[in-house]
Protein backbone atom coordinates (compact mmCIF):
# COMPACT_ATOMS: atom_id res chain seq x y z
CA UNK A 1 0.00 0.00 0.00
CA UNK A 2 1.33 3.67 -0.80
CA UNK A 3 1.85 5.96 2.22
CA UNK A 4 -0.85 9.03 3.07
CA UNK A 5 0.66 11.26 0.47
CA UNK A 6 0.60 8.64 -2.41
CA UNK A 7 4.42 8.20 -2.41
CA UNK A 8 6.37 4.29 -2.22
CA UNK A 9 4.46 1.67 -1.16
CA UNK A 10 4.25 1.22 2.67
CA UNK A 11 4.25 -2.41 4.57
CA UNK A 12 4.13 -3.41 8.04
CA UNK A 13 3.84 -7.43 9.89
CA UNK A 14 2.38 -7.83 12.70
CA UNK A 15 2.23 -11.09 14.83
CA UNK A 16 0.42 -12.04 17.76
CA UNK A 17 0.90 -15.20 19.76
CA UNK A 18 -1.15 -14.94 22.93
CA UNK A 19 1.30 -17.45 24.67
CA UNK A 20 4.36 -15.78 24.67
CA UNK A 21 3.46 -12.11 24.15
CA UNK A 22 1.50 -9.59 25.91
CA UNK A 23 1.43 -7.44 22.50
CA UNK A 24 1.29 -8.26 18.77
CA UNK A 25 4.74 -7.88 17.68
CA UNK A 26 6.10 -6.19 14.38
CA UNK A 27 7.98 -8.93 12.28
CA UNK A 28 8.29 -6.98 9.04
CA UNK A 29 8.66 -3.34 7.67
CA UNK A 30 9.75 -1.87 4.58
CA UNK A 31 9.18 0.51 1.59
CA UNK A 32 9.52 0.71 -1.51
CA UNK A 33 10.37 -2.28 -3.47
CA UNK A 34 10.80 -4.05 0.45
CA UNK A 35 7.17 -3.12 0.90
CA UNK A 36 6.43 -5.25 -2.46
CA UNK A 37 8.01 -8.17 -1.39
CA UNK A 38 6.75 -7.83 1.94
CA UNK A 39 3.11 -8.11 0.50
CA UNK A 40 3.60 -10.68 -2.25
CA UNK A 41 4.99 -12.81 0.18
CA UNK A 42 1.82 -12.03 2.43
CA UNK A 43 0.09 -13.37 -0.81
CA UNK A 44 2.00 -16.48 -1.69
CA UNK A 45 1.40 -17.40 2.13
CA UNK A 46 -2.11 -16.41 2.13
CA UNK A 47 -1.71 -14.27 5.02
CA UNK A 48 -4.92 -11.68 5.26
CA UNK A 49 -3.98 -8.46 4.32
CA UNK A 50 -5.64 -5.01 5.30
CA UNK A 51 -5.12 -1.56 3.97
CA UNK A 52 -4.82 0.50 7.30
CA UNK A 53 -2.14 3.83 5.65
CA UNK A 54 -2.40 5.68 9.18
CA UNK A 55 -1.40 2.63 11.38
CA UNK A 56 1.37 0.97 9.26
CA UNK A 57 2.77 4.10 8.94
CA UNK A 58 2.74 4.23 12.74
CA UNK A 59 3.97 0.43 13.09
CA UNK A 60 6.44 1.16 10.59
CA UNK A 61 8.29 3.59 12.92
CA UNK A 62 8.71 0.39 15.23
CA UNK A 63 11.59 -1.71 15.28
CA UNK A 64 11.51 -5.38 14.08
CA UNK A 65 10.41 -7.64 16.49
CA UNK A 66 9.35 -4.72 18.95
CA UNK A 67 5.97 -4.73 20.63
CA UNK A 68 3.41 -2.54 19.60
CA UNK A 69 2.81 0.30 22.06
CA UNK A 70 -0.67 0.42 24.27
CA UNK A 71 -1.84 3.28 22.16
CA UNK A 72 -2.09 0.97 19.18
CA UNK A 73 -4.12 -1.32 20.79
CA UNK A 74 -7.30 -0.71 19.47
CA UNK A 75 -6.14 -0.33 16.05
CA UNK A 76 -4.35 -3.28 16.07
CA UNK A 77 -7.06 -5.40 17.46
CA UNK A 78 -9.50 -4.09 14.61
CA UNK A 79 -7.15 -5.73 12.43
CA UNK A 80 -6.81 -9.32 14.49
CA UNK A 81 -10.23 -9.04 14.80
CA UNK A 82 -10.63 -9.32 10.87
CA UNK A 83 -7.92 -11.33 10.50
CA UNK A 84 -9.77 -13.70 12.98
CA UNK A 85 -13.45 -13.59 10.93
CA UNK A 86 -11.41 -14.10 7.76
CA UNK A 87 -10.01 -17.25 9.26
CA UNK A 88 -12.90 -19.00 10.81
CA UNK A 89 -14.90 -17.89 7.33
CA UNK A 90 -11.70 -20.38 5.67
CA UNK A 91 -12.45 -23.01 8.47
CA UNK A 92 -15.81 -22.98 7.91
CA UNK A 93 -15.67 -23.00 3.58
CA UNK A 94 -17.37 -19.78 3.01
Amino acid sequence: MRDKKGNLPLAAAIKYDGKKDSAPRVTAKGRGTTAEKIIELARKHGVPIKSEPGLVEILSKLEIDEQIPAELYQAVAEILAFVYSLNSEWREGR
